[in-house]
């Protein structure tokens, strides 16, 4: 492993957001600023789901031909489920 300096190398900082308590990483300009970054598409709730070998390979599969993150898929497929859900009552 080489000890390489870049000219132009940032520093980086670690700051903790006072909304939600996370670790957040920051080049030595700027900061953690209410309201910065990607807008929320809801409450995050961390899961654990034991599905068959075949049932993940069919949802790799999705993420891969939509080209999107497994949460994406999930999100997509949870909420088509509870929108026919709620057409069928």
């Amino acid at each position: 492993m080489s000890d390489h300096k870049f000219e132009d190398e940032e520093k980086v900082k670690v700051g903790i957001a006072t909304k939600d308590g996370q670790l957040g990483f920051l080049f030595t300009r700027g900061g953690l600023r209410e309201g910065a970054g990607r807008k929320s598409t809801g409450i995050t709730k961390k899961v654990s789901l034991t599905l068959s070998e075949d049932v993940w390979q069919e949802i790799e599969q999705a993420c891969e031909e939509q080209n999107a993150s497994r949460s994406q898929v999930f999100r997509n497929i949870i909420e088509a489920h509870f929108v026919k859900e709620s057409k069928e009552s």
